[in-house]
């Protein structure tokens, strides 16, 4: 009956909520967005582990049973090393994407796009190398997409410029990538801008919905889903600043308003 923390940097893993609120609606979840340090993708390595060692904590003192790190910077590069030192289930966002990726391409060449921290760590690509090594991963950081979206330029003519300058190199560079990890939790809400940068032929990965299943897999296994027959469950979201800005931009994410943000101060 315990409920299920998840945290990212800011918005962006609130397409992994909408995706729980979708697949497993019995479940309680609490979200913190780390708004005050976000974007992640631009700092080090050990600076971005403090933040998913903080925030790991903070869920753990609302009593969550299960921990779902919504943020694929804090996943490439603190999750492995942080994990170890706790108990209650962890999962990141990188293989549930990578996984789904290599079973979508045909071509042997996939794309991976993400924050500065994210594609210098080259997770993405050792996963998918570890899996099968014969396939082609070609990488490419866009820094500009996590701001874009956290100031709502989804729409933007400026939004589409940029993307175009991030995008059409992975396409130059190689014509038989056909298909393209989003590998970012932000990155979806661009989904429209990108599909029109690389046109409908190459598939795009958004991890939110395999990780989801991964999750409903190890809360099976482990006896932890919520069996309750109740209608539906109940929702808490925290950030680290601007609660107001915070609620605003969810709504366009999750189609509803949010009724209470609260900010907190210790994490």
């Amino acid at each position: 009956m315990r409920s299920i923390g998840i945290f990212d940097s800011g918005l962006g893993g609130l397409t992994v909520v909408r995706e729980f609120m979708r697949q497993l609606p019995k479940e309680d979840l609490i979200y913190l967005g780390d708004t005050a340090h976000l974007p992640y993708g631009t700092k080090s390595a050990s600076t971005i582990t403090r933040f998913t060692l903080n925030n790991i904590l903070f869920l753990l003192r609302q009593k969550v049973k299960f921990i779902v790190v919504a943020c694929n910077t804090a996943s490439s590069l603190s999750l492995d090393t942080i994990r170890g030192y706790f108990q209650i289930p962890i999962i990141g966002v990188i293989q549930p994407g990578v996984k789904e990726a290599i079973s979508l391409t045909k071509t042997g060449c996939i794309g991976v796009i993400g924050t500065p921290a994210t594609i210098k760590s080259k997770a993405y690509e050792c996963q998918i190398k570890k899996i099968d090594p014969s396939i082609r991963v070609i990488s490419k950081a866009c820094p500009l997409f996590v701001p874009l979206v956290e100031e709502g330029w989804v729409n933007h003519p400026e939004t589409i410029t940029i993307a175009k300058t991030y995008l059409r190199s992975l396409v130059d560079s190689n014509r038989r990538m056909d298909v393209l990890i989003l590998g970012c939790t932000h990155y979806p809400l661009l989904k429209s801008v990108i599909k029109k940068v690389l046109g409908g032929a190459i598939r795009l990965v958004d991890s939110a919905q395999q990780v989801v299943r991964e999750a409903n897999s190890i809360l099976q296994n482990e006896g932890l889903i919520n069996n309750n027959r109740k209608a539906k469950g109940s929702y808490r979201f925290y950030v680290t600043d601007d609660p107001a800005e915070f609620t605003r931009q969810a709504a366009r994410l999750l189609g509803f308003r949010l009724s209470h943000v609260r900010k907190v101060n210790n994490v």
